[in-house]
């Protein structure tokens, strides 16, 4: 079966994804200073307007638990969440944000890098994608280097209920500009999901995704 609105196959290894409970453990400024207890994580990526902080709320539905900023780029730690326990969702600064220095940029980019090249502990990376407005060459780019680098990655599409201003072209239309992008590029197409933190488009498929992926990277 394929969940909907998405190319996931569910498997052989989809098992629990109701979340129980959740709590924050703590903020890290470097890689090394990240949790070392040996729990499977999901890094959550995107452009720091891309709502990061409101699907993090959506998936533990609880509305105000990982902060939300009118002011893009205002994350700038690695933020651990433990969920029922078990296992990890963690709040990656947002990079792009238009206000930053480019040598605030470089910095992000070299901190954020060797989370991805160090963290044995990474399941995979929730790329998330802004479907209200066309395709952004950042976002194909941190895809790009993801894939060179063999780190598994979801495109996760936000704010799939929304258009842009009312101008445009609709959610679906970007998205599906965005997907030929990512055939041309890719000899198999990574998974990819539709969200909305608004309507809850998304969450249940989402969490049953990620629980495959946590049990086959437990076996």
């Amino acid at each position: 079966m394929i969940l909907p609105g998405s190319n996931i196959v569910v498997g052989p290894y989809a098992g629990h994804s109701h979340i129980k409970e959740v709590q924050f453990v703590k903020s890290s400024s470097r890689p090394r200073d990240c949790p070392k207890d040996g729990k499977p994580e999901f890094a959550v990526l995107g452009r720091s307007n891309v709502g990061k902080s409101s699907l993090i709320n959506l998936l533990v539905r609880k509305k105000e638990f990982a902060l939300t900023s009118k002011k893009p780029g205002k994350t700038q730690l690695i933020n651990h969440f433990l969920v029922n326990k078990s296992w990890y969702i963690v709040d990656l600064p947002g990079y792009g944000f238009a206000n930053a220095p480019d040598s605030a940029r470089t910095d992000w980019s070299s901190f954020t890098k060797g989370y991805f090249l160090n963290r044995e502990t990474l399941v995979a990376v929730l790329l998330l994608v802004d479907s209200s407005i066309p395709r952004q060459k950042i976002d194909l780019d941190c895809a790009n280097w993801l894939g060179r680098n063999n780190i598994p990655m979801t495109f996760v599409f936000t704010k799939c209920d929304k258009v842009k201003g009312g101008k445009g072209k609709r959610p679906d239309e970007n998205i599906k500009d965005f997907q030929e992008f990512i055939r041309e590029n890719y000899h198999e197409p990574p998974p990819w999901i539709m969200t909305s933190s608004t309507t809850s488009l998304g969450r249940d498929e989402l969490l049953l995704h990620m629980s495959q992926l946590r049990n086959y990277w437990d076996n």
